[in-house]
């Protein structure tokens, strides 16, 4: 036979209790659904407010591969890191672009852009940077007669792709962490 979990005098000592309960009208579960409701809003904003939005950390990885193209040390660093991922192509031809515009001379102009063109934009190319079918159209077709902004388009997505995959874990590694303490401590010396 099963046992009783409830005595009948536990059963009334319960109902007892219960009457002294004060009850929740209507409204006030109303008002009280409405309060928690407000207070979630409250707190999702405070937590939206709190935290730094995507183009505030854009921004601040954008200034540090900024930092990092522009430090020659950094830029060392970097292109190591970069070699160690399998990926040193994107550096390489952001520093080609980047010297392809200081070009002068027309007949300069014109045996640079192909050279980049075959050695990071052909199909197959030895150091093939990831450019969509577009961008390498646009610029086959601007090699008959290349200016110093033919590359431009190419130049400017491989950047957003450095900023946004390659530079944060950059940041993040040891070479870059000690390079940083380094460069604090070099005063010391």
């Amino acid at each position: 036979m099963p046992k009783r979990l409830f005595s009948k005098v536990r059963f009334y000592e319960i109902r007892d209790l219960m009457q002294n309960v004060k009850r929740p009208r209507r409204s006030d579960i109303v008002l009280n659904r409405k309060r928690r409701k407000k207070d979630i809003q409250d707190l999702m904003v405070q937590k939206i407010s709190d935290e730094p939005s995507s183009l505030q950390l854009s921004c601040q990885t954008e200034h540090k591969l900024d930092k990092v193209l522009r430090d020659k040390k950094y830029l060392a660093a970097f292109q190591t890191f970069l070699q160690s991922e399998f990926s040193e192509e994107n550096i390489k031809f952001w520093l080609a672009c980047e010297d392809f515009k200081s070009t002068t001379s027309p007949g300069d102009l014109r045996w640079k852009a192909e050279e980049i063109y075959t050695e990071f934009i052909q199909p197959m190319a030895c150091r093939e940077i990831n450019v969509d079918h577009y961008i390498r159209e646009n610029i086959k077709k601007s090699l008959e007669k290349p200016n110093l902004s033919c590359f431009d388009e190419a130049q400017k997505h491989v950047y957003l792709l450095m900023e946004r995959d390659s530079c944060p874990r950059f940041l993040h590694s040891d070479a870059y962490l000690s390079l940083k303490c380094k460069s604090r401590t070099r005063w010391y010396i």
